[in-house]
């Protein structure tokens, strides 16, 4: 993974984040009963997933990562472009402090969870973990979209600019 290709993965989040703005806002936090229940849940379990393994474990900016479920309603589509934003800022963070060492273990306890859990991991494999993590999920999003009767565009990274 190297800074061109995460930008593959910031422009394909950005065409998914345009067309949330021209949802009805009441679509944007339907629950759908199936993955996180809605879109802007699932926007924000993305980007808490960055938060936590790049910015918490890989950097140590954080030992609060995810986002607590009562505060999820204070999210609107800008607070979640906001955050996309920081998690931005960690991926590049990350490209800078450990650049040609993305594939050296760091060894240290998971900073959020209340008892000690030791893991030894890349930055490398984290970042990747992430990258698929918002895809996954990504996908989600744009079969909610559909059973909900929009068309989605396209969010795959063929469509990117290089």
């Amino acid at each position: 993974m190297n800074r061109n290709e995460y930008d593959w993965v910031r422009q394909t989040r950005g065409v998914l984040l345009d067309f949330c703005s021209e949802l009805e806002p009441n679509d944007f936090t339907r629950q759908n009963g199936f993955a996180w229940q809605s879109v802007r849940d699932s926007l924000v379990h993305i980007a808490d997933c960055y938060y936590a393994w790049l910015g918490s474990f890989v950097l140590l900016k954080t030992t609060k990562p995810i986002t607590p479920k009562e505060e999820l309603d204070h999210f609107n589509l800008e607070k979640i472009k906001i955050r996309f934003e920081q998690v931005d800022s960690f991926v590049a963070e990350v490209f800078e402090r450990y650049g040609n060492q993305l594939n050296e273990q760091i060894e240290r306890n998971i900073p959020w969870r209340a008892a000690p859990e030791m893991m030894s991991i890349t930055p490398g494999k984290l970042l990747t973990h992430t990258i698929t993590h918002e895809f996954h999920h990504k996908g989600q999003i744009v079969a909610m979209l559909r059973q909900m009767g929009y068309e989605p565009p396209n969010t795959d990274v063929l469509g990117t600019d290089d």
